[in-house]
Parts: C-alpha cells; sequence; structure tokens
C-alpha cells in the first residue's frame, strides 16, 4: 500500500502545455468544460495513487488573470437533494462551497447556470438564495429531441430558449459539483448564442476519465463508470475516432452521443468542424502519465469494490434505485473482482462473528490489519481508531489510551442529560477525549500526532455507520466501506 502509481508533476506540465495549445486554436473565445471535480478531485486521487485533488486548480490559476468560472447545476439534481458522496453535502450547498474556495484563491466566479430548469419548488428557492447572495443566475431548459434533433437544438426553439450567459473573460471554465450536471450542453448553448451576438467562441474540454487511451476494460476505466452508476453512463469505443484516424480511443456514451451536436454547431457557425470525434475535443493526458500500471489497477479494484459497498447501503437507506448496485455488482464480475478482494472487508466479517456485535477493521500501509469491537463505552469504529493510532505510534496494546474516569463522564452526558439512547462514544467524542487526554498522557501524545498518517487507508465496518462516524472519519481521509445493514432492528436510524 502506499504506492504511487502516477507521475503528477509531469501531468500538470503536459496538461497544461496541451490546453495552452487548445486556448491558441480559437482566436476569440474558448470556453472550456471541466469533466469530473476541479477543486477536489478525489475520485482521481484515489484510482490513481500520486495524482493530487488539486491538480487541476494549480493549472488553473496560472490562467486566473484571463479567466472566469460557471458553476453548473442540474435543477432535478436540486429537487431529489442529490448529495457528493465522498463530501456528504447536497449538491446546492456545493455550489456554495466551490464559489467560497474558488474566491479564496482569487478566482472569479461569473455566475451559476440551473440546467433542465422547470420551475422546480427546491430550484426557486434555490434561485433566490442565490439572488440574495448577489450571484448571477442564469436559467436553462430541456430541449425536445437532444441530443438528436439538431436542427430543433439549433433554433430558437433549441438552445436559443436558454438565457444568453453574459461573460467578461477570453477563457470560460464550466464545472460543476458532479457528474449529469449539462457542462456540455451549457456550452454548445454559449456557442449559439456568441455566434448571434457575431463573437467568435470555441469549445473544448478538459477530460480525466474515461483515459482515451488505456483499454476499455483497464480498471480505471471501469471504475470511473462505477463512479457514474446512477447515471447509467457506458464507456465505450469511440468510433468516430476509429473511423477518423483508424486507432482505438475510449470515450463515454453521453460524449459520443453529443458528438454530432457539436460537430453540426461548428459547422453552422464556422462553415467547418475543428474536432473529427469526441475525443480529439478532450485534453486528456492522464494516460500518459501512469507510472506503475499494476498500482493503479489495484487501487481502482478497490474502488470498484467501495462503489458497491455504497450502492448497497444506499439501497438499504432508500436513497439509491436497485438497478445502480445491480451494475456495479456486473462491473465488479466483469473484471473478476469480489468483496472478498477487499482484506478489511474479510477482517470485519471476522470480528463480528466472532464477537456478536459490530465490528471495524482498517488496513495499515504495511499491510497490517486493525480491528476494532463493540463495547459498553465505546463503538466498534472509536476502538478501531484508538487501536490503529496505537499500532502506529508503536504503544503497546495494553495500554489505556483514554482512562474510563475520563470515558464515563461522557457517557453520562450522553444518556442522562442530552438523552440520547446510545451511550457509547462516536469517533468525533473518543478524539475529543484523546486530546484532553494528551495534555497528560505522552501516549495519548503520541496517538495524536499519527492521525494525519490515517489518510488513505481502508476501512471496513460490519454495520451502516452513523452520519457522524461517516462524516468523521473522512475527514481524516479513510476510504470507508460498509455492510449494507443496520446496527438495530429499528424502522428509524437516527444519522
Amino acid at each position: 500500500m502506499n504506492r504511487i502509481g502516477f507521475d503528477n508533476e509531469k501531468y500538470l506540465k503536459m496538461q497544461s502545455e496541451n490546453i495552452n495549445k487548445r486556448i491558441s486554436l480559437f482566436g476569440g473565445k474558448l470556453y472550456l468544460e471541466f469533466g469530473g471535480k476541479l477543486f477536489d478531485d478525489h475520485h482521481a486521487s484515489r484510482v490513481l495513487p500520486g495524482f493530487e485533488p488539486d491538480s487541476k486548480l494549480k493549472m488553473l490559476l496560472k490562467l486566473k488573470e484571463k479567466a472566469e468560472l460557471i458553476i453548473v447545476i442540474n435543477a432535478n439534481d436540486i429537487e431529489k437533494n442529490k448529495v457528493r458522496g465522498d463530501l456528504g453535502i447536497t449538491y446546492d450547498l456545493d455550489v456554495l462551497r466551490l464559489i467560497d474556495a474558488f474566491r479564496s484563491v482569487d478566482l472569479y466566479v461569473g455566475s451559476v447556470v440551473l440546467t433542465r430548469y422547470a420551475k422546480q419548488p427546491a430550484a426557486e428557492k434555490f434561485v433566490a438564495r442565490l439572488e440574495s447572495l448577489n450571484i448571477k443566475v442564469y436559467k436553462h431548459y430541456s430541449i425536445n429531441g437532444y441530443p438528436n434533433d439538431v436542427d430543433t437544438i439549433l433554433s430558437d426553439e433549441g438552445f436559443g430558449k436558454n438565457d444568453y450567459i453574459e461573460t467578461s473573460r477570453q477563457l470560460v471554465i464550466v464545472t460543476a459539483p458532479g457528474p449529469g450536471s449539462g457542462k456540455m450542453a451549457t456550452c454548445l448553448s454559449q456557442l449559439y448564442h456568441e455566434n448571434k451576438r457575431g463573437v467568435k467562441a470555441g469549445y473544448a474540454k478538459f477530460e480525466t476519465f474515461p483515459i482515451w487511451n488505456i483499454p476499455l476494460g483497464h480498471p480505471v476505466n471501469v471504475a470511473y463508470e462505477a463512479a457514474t452508476a446512477d447515471l447509467n453512463d457506458v464507456n465505450m469505443i469511440d468510433h468516430f475516432h476509429l473511423e477518423a484516424y483508424g486507432t482505438t480511443a475510449v470515450n463515454y456514451n453521453r460524449d459520443i452521443e453529443s458528438f454530432p451536436v457539436l460537430d453540426a454547431t461548428f459547422k453552422k457557425i464556422w462553415g467547418y468542424s475543428p474536432y473529427k470525434s469526441p475525443t480529439d475535443m478532450g485534453v486528456n493526458m492522464v494516460g500518459n502519465c501512469i507510472c506503475d500500471d499494476e498500482v493503479c489497477k489495484e487501487a481502482a479494484k478497490q474502488e470498484i469494490i467501495r462503489r458497491y459497498f455504497d450502492g448497497m447501503c444506499g439501497l438499504k437507506q432508500g436513497i439509491v434505485p436497485s438497478f445502480v448496485p445491480a451494475k456495479l455488482e456486473l462491473l465488479m464480475k466483469q473484471i473478476g473482482l469480489t468483496v472478498e478482494d477487499r482484506k478489511v472487508v474479510v477482517a470485519a466479517r471476522q470480528k463480528a462473528e466472532l464477537t456478536g456485535a459490530p465490528a471495524a477493521a482498517i488496513e495499515l500501509n504495511d499491510g497490517a490489519i486493525i480491528t476494532g469491537k463493540t463495547s459498553s463505552l465505546l463503538g466498534a469504529s472509536s476502538a478501531m481508531l484508538l487501536n490503529a493510532l496505537k499500532a502506529l505510534a508503536g504503544i503497546p496494546d495494553e495500554v489505556e489510551l483514554i482512562s474510563p474516569a475520563i470515558i464515563k463522564p461522557i457517557c453520562h452526558l450522553k444518556v442522562d442529560h442530552l438523552k440520547n439512547t446510545n451511550p457509547r462514544l462516536h469517533t468525533d467524542e473518543i478524539l475529543l477525549a484523546l486530546t484532553i487526554s494528551s495534555t497528560r498522557s505522552k501516549y495519548a501524545e503520541l496517538a495524536m500526532e499519527q492521525l494525519s498518517n490515517l489518510k488513505g487507508l481502508e476501512m471496513h465496518s460490519s454495520v451502516i455507520l452513523s452520519q457522524v462516524d461517516n462524516k468523521t472519519l473522512k475527514k481524516l481521509g479513510i476510504n470507508i466501506t460498509c455492510e449494507p445493514e443496520y446496527q438495530t432492528k429499528k424502522l428509524y436510524h437516527a444519522k
């Protein structure tokens, strides 16, 4: 574990060079769609060990004087309260988070666009909230026949009914909280409107996944399909690219389906198209920067299993449709994976069976598996966390990091004063108790110093974690999976 499979410095150099080339291809204005997450691409960092989550941002900062950002969100995602799995916040809240994050590094956010807008009640409230914060909001609508009916799309009944987004800079970055937001359609709509106003504008796509120049069935590409299972995306051979160049390239269904629209848009605007395939539109040097293919394959396989457990838990919680875990199971079979290929799954299940209670397991960078069991004072995740910190710090197992004299009053507070039915300490509470102990205990202080070494470790729980445990462990950077089972038989499970 903890091996590097991706050369991030090489990627920064190659990707920025190729973006600059693309900008020079279009003399007036460039709409650059950012595929994936711009600010914190944790999926890429998990499947390509060595990729830094903010790599895209670092490149963009070099162009910030001539760049502005448009953030796109699908109005249906607002209505459905769609949640970012890695951060645990809804897409609409993530828009606000992204605006704050971009502004904090002096990047100009010009506006927010709501796509597939149809006066959804939650979307209307979000528009009002944005406008109260003095953020420009534009509305784009569903188009009958999109993406196949090019004549309708390129008319007043198509892109023509969308709001024209006012921009002021040469490079317009179009990004979103997640996939399926309508970034490409937003770019194409702008090309249509810019042409009507006599402005020459081009389009390109800053792409990460799928990686066009590695095999279709490579685990890294399959992991991307797993990450977008709720959208029913499918990786495909780009037949436009194969026909134009005689070489195989990997793309995905939505870009391939949308390419005729892009091609027709350029031809209508300029009389020709600069791209012969959807792969041509992308700037994607990721495949050239994989330095250890086996490391990336293994990391991607773990991501696919994680996505499967997430899907199963989501189904149990009633927030994911049944086709999602079914598709994820199919993807696992496609590359010969089972859940037992994730070591912590086996360890957590064995510990739970042995103790007859919820258990958790975490794998350290040296391959050691550390477990935690449920006790009268600690939940399994809290016990596992303390045991892992002991192991990382070289503290003997028999040493008590936190005295029961500290834990018991907290349990008393929870049950007798705050009226919680569960007296056991959650992970956030155990970390606070550990912090208090570190003022008096050298062992507790040593354990606290190991918190940063938890980042990137793999963990599994034999039951669905509480929201507080899930958030705390994710903040520590731990990659979590859970069995799709609740700890109790109750119908209502407090978050």
